[in-house]
């Protein structure tokens, strides 16, 4: 399912027209980017949270050169993790 499809879907399971529901989501998405980059945790119970880890450097090997080495710097990445009932409905 892609960004329209979801749209699409949701407008009419709420009873919204397309421009809507497509209004409401960019604003949730910019709501929560804008969290995630002030290094905010986004918790939707029921469905799970989003939050910034450090991810830690590391030497890595270059797939086209195997005998090189390379250094991967650290990063800041997002990350989701499910709730229970968000798992307990795709295990089903």
């Amino acid at each position: 399912m892609n960004k329209t499809e979801l749209i699409a879907a949701a407008a009419q399971q709420a009873g919204l027209s397309k421009k809507d529901m497509e209004n409401a989501l960019n604003a949730a998405l910019d709501v929560i980017t804008a969290a995630l980059a002030d290094g905010e945790k986004v918790q939707l119970v029921g469905f799970g949270a989003f939050e910034v880890r450090e991810r830690a450097a590391r030497t890595g090997r270059n797939p086209r050169d195997p005998e090189k080495t390379i250094d991967i710097p650290a990063a800041k990445v997002p990350m989701f993790k499910p709730g229970r009932p968000l798992k307990d409905a795709v295990a089903k």
